[in-house]
């Protein structure tokens, strides 16, 4: 199955994306994370009003395989969590980059993104690169 990483996001290695819409963040995991991850179990995620920071992980995603951190993009202050998601996690999976987004957070400082964000293609090419090992 070919897996889609869509151009307008932008993707971190511990295999996070965010979507940029001005000041707000939508914040999900990408179709390959699901794919390693396989059935998904539980979703913690933090609550509206919390802030997160780059480098420190906001909550975990958890399926029948393993365990895994989740680590926000950017920081910023939640401003909306997939409700949906935390009751049903295996839904993520039906649409990683649509209805199954994660947070919506507002970004403290937008010119202040991530070194560690890469492009579609980049991401594209890292995995290419695990793929190989």
């Amino acid at each position: 199955m070919e897996l889609e990483f869509p151009e307008d996001l932008k993707y971190l290695d511990t295999h996070e994306y965010i979507r940029l819409d001005g000041e707000i963040a939508t914040i999900g995991i990408s179709a390959y994370a699901i794919e390693q991850l396989g059935d998904l179990v539980f979703l913690e995620l933090p609550e509206e009003g919390d802030s997160l920071e780059t480098g420190t992980s906001f909550g975990s995603i958890e399926s029948v395989k393993a365990a895994e951190d989740l680590y926000p993009p950017v920081s910023g202050t939640v401003i909306a969590r997939n409700e949906d998601m935390i009751e049903t996690p295996e839904a993520i999976a039906d649409d990683p980059y649509g209805d199954g987004w994660l947070l919506k957070v507002r970004i403290e400082n937008p010119d202040d993104e991530s070194e560690e964000i890469m492009t579609a293609q980049e991401y594209r090419a890292l995995l290419e690169g695990e793929e190989d090992t």
